[in-house]
């Protein structure tokens, strides 16, 4: 009887750590089609678009702004209600798609819609990796997150010196760490899950940063790839 009792809390525990899991992915995939949706739809004003390539003030910041925005967001998510984090979440969803809008003047098309597949395979390989596994990806995290540091430093020290070699090299590193980094988000993001509260806005604003996180590997991982792969204009 014991046994069976513990078999089904452990079923159960796994039942309610695949709903959640399932509402991640479910938050993130919609954000990724409201920056996808406001990015094609900005490409097609050639107003907005003139003002985001001449106007470098206005282009970086925006960025800043996102940035600025994806960092609050994560520090304040969990004590601002669920209303608010859902608002900031879509919100800064929007702000991303209107400066990647410029990638529809960079690259084709094609080459577009081919980096995106290529990002949604090999992340869904990843992410199931990351989930399944009984390895701890502790360590392996650790060491990404360093990297990603020494990645950021370098693209940083690239836009003032234009090397075309560190562009290739921190493309190629990119790809590497952001693979990496989601399927170890991923197991994280399942470790997360404060089992019992199913339901209450506790458990939505979990998936809401968890969303956000795997968003933030998804999209830097398709640029990466679009980068590398990518046929311009």
């Amino acid at each position: 009887m014991e046994q069976q009792q513990r078999q089904l809390t452990e079923d159960q525990i796994k039942i309610e750590q695949a709903n959640f899991i399932a509402k991640v992915y479910g938050w993130m995939c919609a954000a990724l089609l409201a920056t996808g949706l406001t990015a094609w739809y900005v490409a097609q004003s050639e107003e907005i678009i003139v003002a985001l390539v001449t106007n470098k003030i206005l282009f970086y910041g925006l960025l800043f702004g996102e940035i600025l925005l994806v960092g609050y967001i994560s520090r304040a998510l969990p004590t601002m209600n669920v209303s608010m984090a859902k608002a900031l979440f879509f919100l800064y969803a929007i702000a991303n798609g209107l400066t990647l809008s410029l990638i529809f003047v960079i690259f084709t098309t094609t080459s577009i819609a081919s980096a995106f597949f290529i990002t949604a395979g090999t992340f869904a390989v990843m992410s199931v990796y990351g989930y399944y596994t009984k390895s701890d990806l502790t360590s392996m995290g650790k060491i990404l997150m360093m990297a990603l540091i020494g990645l950021v430093i370098a693209s940083i020290v690239n836009i003032f010196m234009e090397s075309t070699l560190l562009y290739w090299i921190t493309s190629y590193v990119g790809v590497f760490i952001f693979t990496g980094l989601i399927a170890y988000d991923t197991q994280k993001i399942k470790e997360m899950n404060i089992i019992g509260n199913e339901g209450t806005d506790e458990d939505t604003k979990e998936s809401l940063m968890g969303a956000l996180t795997l968003y933030l590997d998804f999209i830097n991982l398709f640029l990466y790839i679009l980068r590398i792969f990518g046929d311009r204009k």
